[in-house]
């Protein structure tokens, strides 16, 4: 039923009046109502209903709207201002599509719904571990655990055009390291080769994000651990306790040959400086030889008498010095028998001795002797 048609004597219209007439409400009454409601919430008098001259004030009715009016102030610059910290990158996207990314300081923004702003910290390093089990290209099970590290290097990137990026990261560094071990021997991956194997899942993963365009840049990839499974694992310690012996073994046979053939090189310098020293103590002694040869001619085309004597004087002396004889005159008496032979037999002359270094000077009285057993010694040589 339609609100102008009666209703058990009810003649009042939706705007509270009281209806006169079948025709339409007045359409400037309903205006000058709906003013007075207006000025009633923002303070103003209240003029009743019937169209009567009197007025009441609706008390704290304009502090309530000046309230509400600071408030929604407030809080429409919280929703325009933003402070974004030095570590920080701020994306903005107006209704939903990117329009620009705000750097460091103050900005003022469109409010929501129109305008979102989304904080990314860029300088925070983001990490995470995986823990996996994996086959090695010699068709052998290895637990491995790894540690990821990451940064982000283009904010935009990283919240458009990957959905879920940090867990894209983690599957990214999973099948990088699935394919670093699968193409290493079971042997490389616990050994040596868990340097390289990092670097290398490093290179990969940094790859395959480079191409999804995930604004990610990876920092680091630790290869913490890389262990044969529980069941096999005995077996595996006795493997390499007998590896470590076998290494153990060729370090010593290696040091063993170091200490050898440095002390053959040794022994061979030495006798090689030794020859060296002998070569050049031989020639110095021949040409001394020649030296003194030389002089020795010299003097004797100047006195031929007084060198040959000379000669035969120091001869005598070289031969008969370490000799037992003991040379004496017979024509200076019989007094041989109080010489203290025994002694004289018994000792040893040395250059240096006064008493017995030259026989022929402790003799002096045998020089005609000496003379006469000279001449008789040239006349064999002559013979």
């Amino acid at each position: 039923m339609a609100w102008n048609d009666s209703n058990n004597g009810n003649d009042r219209d939706p705007w509270g009046g009281r209806r006169n007439d079948q025709g339409p409400p007045d359409l400037d009454e309903v205006l000058r109502k709906f003013r007075q409601r207006l000025s009633a919430v923002f303070g103003g008098p209240r003029r009743p209903a019937g169209g009567g001259g009197g007025s009441e004030n609706v008390p704290g009715a304009g502090v309530f709207a000046m309230a509400a009016l600071a408030l929604g102030v407030l809080l429409l610059g919280a929703e325009m201002f933003w402070q974004i910290e030095p570590a920080e990158r701020g994306v903005v996207l107006r209704f939903g599509q990117y329009k620009t990314t705000l750097e460091p300081g103050p900005h003022l923004r469109f409010p929501r719904p129109i305008e979102t702003v989304i904080r990314v910290n860029i300088d925070q390093i983001r990490a995470f571990p995986v823990n996996a089990t994996m086959l090695t290209q010699d068709e052998n099970i290895v637990d491995v655990q790894i540690a990821v590290q990451y940064r982000l290097k283009d904010v935009t990137s990283y919240l458009l055009e990957i959905a879920d990026p940090d867990a894209s990261v983690q599957r990214v560094a999973e099948s990088a390291i699935r394919d670093v071990i699968g193409t290493s021997t079971f042997d490389y991956v616990i050994g040596e080769g868990r340097a390289e194997i990092a670097l290398k899942a490093t290179e990969l993963m940094q790859q395959m994000l480079d191409t999804y365009k995930s604004g990610i840049a990876v920092t680091s990839v630790n290869l913490l651990s890389a262990n044969p499974p529980e069941e096999v694992k005995a077996a595996y310690d006795d493997a390499i306790k007998a590896r470590e012996d076998e290494q153990r073994k060729i370090n010593e046979a290696q040091a063993y040959s170091n200490e050898v053939t440095e002390r053959a090189a040794g022994n061979a310098d030495r006798v090689r400086l030794e020859s060296q020293a002998y070569k050049e103590q031989v020639a110095a002694r021949a040409e001394g030889d020649a030296r003194r040869f030389n002089q020795l001619v010299t003097e004797y085309q100047k006195a031929p008498e007084v060198t040959r004597d000379r000669l035969y004087y120091d001869t005598m002396q070289a031969v008969l010095l370490n000799s037992s004889k003991v040379l004496v005159d017979g024509k200076t008496g019989s007094n041989i028998n109080m010489l203290p032979l025994d002694k004289l037999m018994g000792r040893v002359p040395t250059p240096t001795d006064p008493v017995a270094a030259s026989p022929v000077e402790a003799a002096p009285a045998t020089r005609e002797s000496g003379d006469h057993n000279r001449q008789e010694s040239r006349s064999r040589g002559q013979r």
